[in-house]
C-alpha cells in the first residue's frame, strides 16, 4: 500500500506540473510566445512520398492524405518535404527521395518522419513502393536511410508493405506498415486513417494534451477495421508498429491504452515506448521542454516502465528504493520547464490535490 501511495502521490504532482505548464503556455501572449531562441532551434522534418496512383480514381485521395501531413507539419513547426506531387522532370520520384533523406539524415535530436502513401507489390521475394518511374525496393530503402543519424519514424501505408518492416527495423527507430504480410495486397487503407489520426485529440490516450505517432497508430488501425466491418467485408490489411529493433513488429490488439499488455516469448522489451515518444504536433506545454529535457524525460518513463515491469518480483521497500528517484527527477523536468512563466512560483508552491 504504501508503495501505491507514493507512486500514486508523486505521479499526481506530476499530472498537475504538466497542466499547469499548460494553463502557463495558454496565459502567454503571441508576442512572448515567439523568441529567437525558438526559432533557431533544430526542428522535425517530414518527408511525404506519394507514389504512382496507378488509376484517376486514387488521385485526389492520395494527395488529401498528403495535404493533412503538411498541415500536420505546419501546426508542429515542422519542415516538410513532398515528392510525387510536382510535374515529372528529369529526376526520378526515387532519386529525389533518396537526396531528401541524405541531406536531412544529420545528427538531431529532433525526429525525421517519412510517410509513403500509395501502392506496394510483393512478388514473393522483393517487396517495392510503387513511384512514378523506377520502384523503391525494401532492400533500396534500408541502404538509403542507413547513414540517418537522428530518430527516425517511417510509415508505410501501401499494400504489401509487410517486408519493409524487417529490412528497415533498428535501433532509434519507429517502423509502420500497413500489412503484416506481403501477400496483403488490395489497396490500404492505413494511409488515409493515419494521416488523419497524427493530430486527432481523440487519439489521446494518456490525456497529455496531444497525440503520439504510437497513439495515432492505435487510433487509425481501429479505425481501419470499423471501416471493412462496416463494409461487411472481410480485413485486406492488419498493421504493425515496431521500435524495439527485433524487425518483428506488434499488432494493435496487444495494446491496452499505450502500454503493450502482450510481450514476445524471448522477453525482448515491447514495441511501442519509442514511438509514444514521437509526437508531431505537441502541446503547447511540451513545447516548452528542450530537445535534451525530453529526451531525459522519455529516458526517466522508459526506466520507470521498467520498473513497474518487474514490481511483482520486488520487496515493496526495494521497489520504492527503485521508483522515487525516477518520480521525483520527473517532477523537476516538469517544475523547471515551468519556472520562467510569470506567475509560476504560487502555482508550484500549491499543494497537490490528490483524487
Amino acid at each position: 500500500m504504501a508503495a501505491q501511495a507514493l507512486e500514486g502521490i508523486a505521479m499526481t504532482l506530476i499530472g498537475n506540473l504538466a497542466a499547469r505548464m499548460a494553463t502557463c503556455a495558454f496565459l502567454l501572449s503571441p508576442g512572448m510566445a515567439a523568441s529567437n531562441a525558438a526559432e533557431a532551434a533544430p526542428k522535425q522534418t517530414v518527408i511525404v512520398a506519394v507514389g504512382a496512383e496507378g488509376s484517376e480514381e486514387f488521385r485526389e485521395p492520395f494527395r488529401t492524405w498528403a495535404g493533412r501531413w503538411r498541415a500536420a507539419a505546419e501546426k508542429g513547426q515542422a519542415e516538410f518535404h513532398v515528392v510525387g506531387l510536382d510535374p515529372e522532370s528529369g529526376v526520378s520520384d526515387r532519386d529525389r527521395l533518396k537526396g531528401l533523406l541524405a541531406r536531412h539524415g544529420a545528427a538531431s535530436p529532433e525526429p525525421l518522419w517519412l510517410i509513403l502513401i500509395g501502392h506496394g507489390t510483393f512478388d514473393g521475394k522483393l517487396a517495392r513502393f510503387n513511384l512514378r518511374g523506377p520502384d523503391l525496393s525494401s532492400g533500396e530503402l534500408a541502404e538509403i536511410v542507413k547513414p540517418v543519424a537522428r530518430p527516425l519514424a517511417i510509415a508505410d501505408c501501401s499494400s504489401s508493405s509487410a517486408p519493409f518492416l524487417a529490412e528497415l527495423s533498428g535501433r532509434n527507430r519507429v517502423i509502420i506498415t500497413a500489412t503484416r504480410s506481403g501477400h496483403e495486397y488490395n489497396l490500404a487503407r492505413l494511409g488515409d486513417f493515419l494521416s488523419a489520426s497524427i493530430n486527432d485529440p481523440d487519439g489521446d490516450l494518456d490525456k497529455d494534451g496531444q497525440t503520439s505517432l504510437l497513439e495515432a497508430f492505435l487510433l487509425a488501425s481501429n479505425r481501419v477495421q470499423e471501416f471493412y466491418a462496416a463494409e461487411s467485408r472481410l480485413a485486406t490489411e492488419h498493421s504493425l508498429v515496431d521500435d524495439n529493433g527485433d524487425k518483428l513488429g506488434t499488432p494493435p490488439d496487444w495494446f491496452k491504452g499505450t502500454r503493450a499488455v502482450k510481450t514476445a516469448k524471448d522477453g525482448t522489451p515491447p514495441d511501442g515506448r519509442l514511438a509514444q515518444t514521437f509526437v508531431l504536433v505537441r502541446s503547447e506545454a511540451e513545447a516548452r521542454l528542450s530537445p535534451e529535457q525530453r529526451a531525459r524525460r522519455d529516458e526517466l518513463e522508459r526506466q520507470l516502465a521498467d520498473v513497474r515491469g518487474k514490481k511483482s518480483s520486488l520487496a515493496e521497500d526495494e521497489y520504492l528504493d527503485l521508483i522515487e528517484p525516477l518520480l521525483l527527477e520527473l517532477g523537476t523536468i516538469s517544475a523547471t520547464a515551468l519556472k520562467d512563466a510569470p506567475g509560476d512560483e504560487a502555482r508550484l508552491t500549491k499543494p497537490a490535490t490528490t483524487p
